[in-house]
Order: structure tokens, then sequence, then C-alpha cells
């Protein structure tokens, strides 16, 4: 592990974990980071340089956040002020939400979950009731549902069945909020997301470069439910005991190991 990745002790434990009654816990998202992620890597390998491709990056996490700030006030009912950067994204939630059964109690929106025994956290997005079924409801502004999430919410998964009063959770679901202009002409698709714009070629006869005729920016929700989680979560601790062994030092001098 290269300790010029972090300052100090006390950099790393920021940065990678949370302290939860006087004890320190890695988290969550921190740990699957360990994983290759190829899609990644295309995308700063695409930029002009590393600079360009953080700042959009960085850009594009404050939206997500923006997205996510909202839903969580929708989500217990209240009215939020929106941002008309992000006005798309949440009028299809808010048209999500009006055909779907969803009930969340506050309480278990952005919750802090921990899983004593395999000593990780993390923070949920909810724990709700979709339709009829409890779960973990995990919301991603992505352009897709890529199967590292499973990573992540079979983690949530595990530290939520420690909680007595959400042990009898069943299943997890991926909530995709996003937003897109679509060609009239071939069907293809225009994302600006982090001050980048990303064209997919639609499935008609594809329009030359420059001759798309884009319609209004429209939100999209996708909707994936993972009902089936303990393989994903041995492959969660498989991650995490890799993360622990590339972080040995700082964790050691954190008193973890």
């Amino acid at each position: 592990m290269a300790f010029s990745e972090f300052k100090n002790l006390n950099e790393f434990k920021a940065a990678s974990g949370y302290e939860i009654a006087g004890v320190w816990y890695p988290r969550i998202t921190k740990i699957v980071s360990i994983k290759a992620k190829p899609a990644l890597y295309r995308y700063y390998a695409a930029a002009p340089n590393f600079a360009v491709a953080s700042r959009q990056t960085e850009k594009s996490a404050e939206e997500g956040t923006l997205v996510h700030a909202a839903i969580e006030k929708i989500m217990i009912g209240e009215r939020p002020e929106v941002n008309p950067l992000i006005q798309p994204s949440i009028a299809a939630f808010q048209e999500f939400i009006e055909e779907n059964d969803l009930i969340v109690i506050p309480e278990h929106i952005e919750m802090r979950v921990l899983h004593p025994k395999e000593r990780y956290a993390g923070t949920i997005d909810a724990a709700a009731y979709l339709n009829g079924k409890f779960g973990v409801l995990d919301v991603k502004t992505s352009q897709a549902i890529y199967r590292d999430y499973a990573l992540q919410t079979a983690a949530y998964m595990g530290a939520v069945k420690e909680i007595p009063a959400l042990s009898k959770v069943e299943t997890r679901w991926i909530l995709r909020v996003d937003q897109v202009a679509e060609c009239f002409r071939c069907a293809a698709t225009k994302r600006l997301k982090g001050g980048r714009e990303k064209v997919k070629r639609g499935p008609l006869f594809p329009c030359p470069p420059d001759g798309h005729d884009w319609g209004p920016v429209t939100g999209v929700v996708e909707l994936q439910e993972f009902p089936e989680w303990e393989n994903d979560y041995a492959a969660f601790l498989g991650a995490k005991k890799l993360w622990e062994w590339e972080n040995e030092n700082w964790l050691s001098a954190a008193g973890y190991i």
C-alpha cells in the first residue's frame, strides 16, 4: 500500500470509513472501490486529459447529490425547490412514485448501517416498502445500472439484517434516475452530465453528425430488483479482504487489524 495516497492516518480514516460509538469501521463504498471499473477507465482514457476528466467527474457527482437530496425530500412528503438543472430527472421520479406504492419512514432515509461481526459500515439511501415488498432502495444517477452496484447493495443487505427493526428486509432495488434528449429522426440519445455531452446511437438509420433534431430533455427512471443477494455478499466479503490487504499498513495503524 502506498502511503503517499494519504498524508496521515486521520486523513485515511476520514476518507475510508466512519467512527461509530468510538469504534472506526471501513465504509462500504470505499471497500468496493478496490474492484476494477473498466467503464470508468474508458471514460478517463477518452478525456482530453486527467484534469478535465476529474473536473467532469466532480461536477457530475455534484449534480447527483442534487438529485439525491430532492428525492429524499419527496420520499418523506416534502416539496423541495428543484434546481432547473435536474428538473427533468425529478419530474420523472415524481411520476414514478405516483404510479407505484412507495412508503418510506423518514428515519430510514440516509440511514447509517453497521455490520458488527464483519466490521464494516455504510449509509443506505432508504429502507422502503415498494409495491408491498420491504427492501433496500439504492438511487443511482448513472447512465446505466452496472453490475458493481450488486456488491454495494449486498453489503447493505447484510448490514440491514443486523438491525432488529429492519431485519425482515426481503429484497433490494436499484432505482436509476437520469435525463436525456432524444433525436426525433434517428432516436439517438444525448446525455449531458458533468458538463460532458455524450451521444448514444439510436436504433434507426443514423443521422449525419450535425443532422440530429433533438427533442427536449426528459427524465428517465429505471428500476431493477435483485432479491437474491447472498452470492453478491460473498463477493463483497472477498473484495473487503482484498481491500484490507491493500491497506493493511493504514488499518494496522488505525488498530483495525
